[in-house]
């Protein structure tokens, strides 16, 4: 059951972080990969700043979305560069 609230979780955070960045979304499986890749970037950098992320579903939410806004921006970065 774990897995699947994971899996939700990085989902929506994904949705999110797209409907933020201005991407609308990648699909299922790209919000999937999105939201979990920016779950644990969110974590690593909340650790690195000594950010206590303990809590329930919500909080993994936030973090995720954090995470997932992050990674979105700095691909718009990479691409942006790669197209010039």
């Amino acid at each position: 059951m774990d897995i699947v609230i994971f899996l939700l979780i990085g989902a929506t955070a994904g949705w999110i972080a797209g409907r933020i960045m201005e991407g609308g979304g990648f699909g299922l499986i790209g919000n999937m990969i999105v939201g979990v890749v920016g779950g644990f970037l969110g974590k690593y950098l909340a650790g690195k700043l000594d950010i206590g992320i303990e809590g329930g579903i919500f909080t993994l939410l936030v973090t995720s979305v954090v995470g997932a806004v992050i990674l979105l921006f700095v691909v718009g970065i990479i691409k942006n560069l790669v197209k010039k």
